[in-house]
Parts: structure tokens; sequence; C-alpha cells
């Protein structure tokens, strides 16, 4: 899903790809744990001085070294970067390749929780198998907020762990997804459309 055409276009820059941004959308978006924003106060880089500052022919994974020079940007780049050079085989549009300004793309990496991956289907499978709990406790959040037109707070967290045993106890079905959220206790007592609805 993630190595979708749009979403590795959205997630690029004008003119090139971008780890961290793609990185980050996937933590965000498939995960429910983003980065943090960076620190105020912080002087980050451009990559482009980076470039400058090797002779202008690297990789982004090479020019993202600079970044991480410092230690308060690296742990957050340790989250994002990894995720990121996995999809580095997709160009900016999407596209296949293999090579970036002449030089191969290193697609390997290692996730801040310990997994490690050579290839975009390594890191697929690394995700599946490896954050199952986190993609289905994200799509639960999600799916509910969309439930009940809200957005869900502390108090829905116990309803949350539930939608997500139930869902777990039926091999993580879709349809086994959806019947957890309408037996949950928000969407059960939810309010009606018409609740203090201006009679005309």
């Amino acid at each position: 899903m993630w190595t979708h055409g749009s979403i590795l276009t959205i997630t690029s820059n004008p003119t090139r790809t971008s780890a961290v941004n793609r990185g980050n959308f996937v933590l965000e978006n498939f995960l429910g744990t983003p980065a943090p924003p960076p620190p105020e106060g912080v002087d980050i880089p451009p990559l482009e001085a980076a470039a400058k500052k090797e002779g202008g022919k690297q990789t982004l994974r090479q020019q993202l070294e600079v970044h991480r020079e410092k230690t308060i940007c690296a742990s957050c780049h340790a989250r994002m970067d990894p995720i990121g050079f996995g999809l580095e085989n997709f160009d900016a549009i999407g596209a296949w390749r293999d090579k970036e300004n002449g030089l191969p793309i290193d697609t390997s990496g290692k996730l801040y929780t310990g997994e490690s991956f050579e290839s975009p289907a390594e890191l697929r499978q690394v995700l599946i198998e490896a954050k199952t709990d986190a993609f289905v406790r994200n799509m639960a959040d999600k799916m509910l907020i969309y439930a009940l037109g809200r957005g869900t707070e502390y108090y829905d967290k116990p309803a949350i762990r539930k939608i997500v045993e139930k869902t777990a106890e039926e091999e993580f079905r879709f349809h086994s997804l959806v019947r957890a959220i309408i037996d949950s206790v928000p969407f059960q007592m939810r309010r009606g459309d018409s609740a203090g609805a201006e009679i005309r």
C-alpha cells in the first residue's frame, strides 16, 4: 500500500525523493507512531549543502548523513530514515530505479526497534510481521473516528484495545474489525444524528 505511486509522489519533494517524509508517513498513517517535530533552534543544513560538501555526486542516503551529525537530530531520524531508505528504489513519482546519480541505491536498513531488512520487499515483510499490532491499533483508531464522527479521547482507549483484541481473535480479518467497532461501547452509545437538532 505504501508503495502506491500516489503515496510515493506526495511524500517526495518536487525534484527528488524524501526518505524523511516517506518514513514519517508510514509511521504516522500506518503505525500511528509519528516522530516528534524537529527541535526549535537547531540549525539543520539543507541536503544541497551536503551534496556540495562532497563534490555534488551523492545519493540521498549519503546526503542525509549530514542531518544526523547532531545527536539531537539523530534520535528522530533513526525512526524515520530507515523506512524511507527502504523505499529509495522508487523515484519521486514511484517509478522503479536501481541507481541514483549513477550510484547504486542501498535500500538496507534497521528499524529503531531492531528489525533489519535489505530491500523494499523485506521491509514490507518486517512491517507486516513485527508491526501487526501497531497497524491494527492505528486502523481501529482511525476507523472509530470515522464511525463516531469525532476524534478519539483518552476514555476511548479501553474500547480500542478491545476492538484490537477481537480483531486478533478473528485472524485480523477486515470484517472482524468493522464488526468489533460496531459492537464497541463508543459506537453503541453515540448520540443519534437528530439529537439536539432543531425541529423545523
